[in-house]
């Protein structure tokens, strides 16, 4: 090829209307390659299968390494699927917009992140529906501007690895003050949620304390035994195939719980889509859907198919109508740790009624909740008299507290892996109906209730995998979005969909959860980052 200078002195030796198109064509073949020319069939894969919103943003994309290198491995194994695909891009490649930016690793950003979220005591202005607190607390972030209940748990297990137990007394005083006002912790602290709860983790939450005055450890267990009493306040009026409150009699005459809801309204946060589905639901009194629309929040789950007549039709709620196992296993958690209180105060008469019961309940659970034949524990249907046929990652929570035989969790572990596991974590349920809380969406605290259960099992290698497929996907969104989501798409190990709201980032429990298992995990973390955002293998 004749280089350039030597193509000028031919100009102007021969003259330049005879060299014009030579000189065109030596200079066109002496340009560096265009992306489509270098990357080939990789480049035509991503454009065509729009990886990418916008053309231009993999054709300005940066390769990591040699471009030649990067096609050997391409062509030697190409991605089978736009997930694969899109995982290889962001691995060999810095693509404007997308993973360019200079981002801390993934636990330094968290721990960034607290001081962010925490917040002072408020004493609110006449008017505001906010709820007065005292010490200083931590919100989940995004439009979750107060402190909910069940998010705080899994929240606080990520304060507790970063050495923020000013944080976590803070919020334990906050949620004893909240029992001792109004008789329960709230769903979250606004005057509009005081007619509900949450899934009850106060007595989880005592776990996590560093606290040893006895004083304040008095007042916990009291404030605890309230909470229970508050759960427990339908036992007085619960009859045969009619559940009072949060109680319902089983068939057996033995007690079980359920979510419930003081008032039968839309929801103050959510009126205009409530009234929206109970205009769908033409041959049920609306009082009735509103009900269940705010039992299923006060469930943690709302959405979900669990709650549903017909998986794909929301209109058809009956959350009443269901006996959930992880409610139930959370209960059994905080009548073993009353029971324990009551002991460590010498309380004879309180160890006894809790010890009683505990063993009550737990036997409720194996008889109605627990499904041999199908290797799972199921939420039960009141109306109907049978297990529900979803399955879902509830079925872990037995393993979570305890509450399951050695066998049981052979089982659970077995279900999960072959039906619950996805590429990146723990699906919520195994059905797509379009609800938050079903398929293709995983949650942080799914995943430590899962991980957690089954390592108190023994089953260390599916909750290590677990916790790399999904500590794998917040890492990776992370890179790409230099955020903390609220849910993630774990089929796809994306951001998260579905719901009666844009998704959520900031966010208190997925920073919480990942914390405490990179803790738990260190060898996940080559050089303190996930840097790769391959699908979990």
């Amino acid at each position: 090829m004749l280089e350039i200078v030597d193509l000028a002195a031919a100009v102007r030796r021969m003259g330049a209307s005879l060299c014009a198109p030579l000189l065109v064509l030596a200079l066109a073949a002496n340009a560096p390659p265009s992306p489509a020319d270098q990357f080939g069939a990789l480049f035509a894969a991503v454009q065509e299968g729009r990886v990418f919103e916008d053309g231009k943003t993999f054709a300005d994309a940066v390769p990591k390494r040699a471009p030649d290198a990067i096609m050997a491995e391409y062509e030697a194994k190409p991605p089978t699927s736009p997930t694969d695909l899109r995982a290889f891009v962001l691995d060999n490649f810095t693509v404007p917009g997308v993973n360019d930016k200079a981002l801390p690793p993934l636990r330094e950003h968290i721990r960034a992140l607290w001081p962010q979220l925490a917040r002072e005591g408020v004493t609110p202005p006449p008017g505001s529906s906010a709820i007065a607190l005292a010490a200083p607390y931590v919100v989940p972030g995004g439009r979750f501007r107060e402190i909910y209940y069940w998010d705080s748990y899994f929240t606080m297990l990520g304060l507790a690895a970063d050495g923020r137990d000013d944080l976590v007394e803070g919020m334990i005083d906050d949620f004893a003050s909240l029992i001792e006002r109004y008789g329960h912790i709230p769903n979250g602290t606004r005057t509009y949620y005081l007619s509900r709860s949450q899934p009850p983790f106060f007595a989880l939450m005592l776990n996590l304390s560093k606290e040893t005055d006895g004083t304040i450890r008095a007042r916990r267990l009291a404030a605890l035994r309230q909470e229970h009493a508050y759960w427990m306040a339908g036992q007085a009026c619960a009859a045969a195939s009619k559940p009072c409150q949060r109680v319902a009699l089983m068939p057996d005459g033995s007690v079980l719980n359920r979510y419930w809801d003081e008032r039968d309204t839309p929801r103050d946060e959510s009126y205009a889509e409530d009234r929206e589905t109970a205009a769908k639901a033409a041959t049920r009194p609306a009082p009735q859907v509103y009900r269940d629309l705010r039992a299923a929040a006060e469930s943690g789950w709302d959405f979900s198919s669990r709650w549903l007549a017909n998986p794909q039709d929301l209109s058809t709620i009956r959350t009443g109508e269901v006996i959930p196992v992880d409610l139930n296993a959370l209960m059994w958690a905080m009548e073993k740790r009353i029971e324990q209180g009551c002991k460590q105060a010498g309380d004879q008469p309180c160890t006894r009624e809790f010890s009683r019961r505990a063993a009550s309940r737990k036997a409720a659970v194996q008889r109605y909740l627990w499904r041999g034949s199908e290797q799972r524990f199921a939420d039960w249907l009141l109306s109907e008299s049978k297990p529900s046929d979803v399955r879902s990652s509830a079925t872990l929570f037995p393993l979570f507290v305890s509450m399951a035989s050695s066998a049981q969790a052979n089982a659970v572990a077995q279900t999960t892996r072959r039906t619950l596991v996805a590429e990146g974590g723990l699906r919520t349920t195994t059905l797509r109906t379009g609800q938050q809380w079903d398929a293709p969406n995983g949650w942080a605290p799914l995943q430590w209730v899962a991980i957690d259960g089954l390592r108190r099992y023994g089953q260390d290698g599916l909750a290590k995998d677990l916790a790399a497929r999904w500590l794998g996907t917040v890492n990776c969104t992370y890179l790409e979005t230099g955020k903390m989501l609220e849910k993630y798409d774990v089929e796809e190990r994306r951001a998260g969909g579905g719901g009666e709201y844009p998704l959520q980032d900031g966010f208190g429990w997925t920073n919480g959860v990942a914390a405490a298992l990179l803790d738990r995990y260190p060898a996940l973390v080559p050089g303190q980052t996930l840097r790769t955002c391959s699908p979990a293998r």
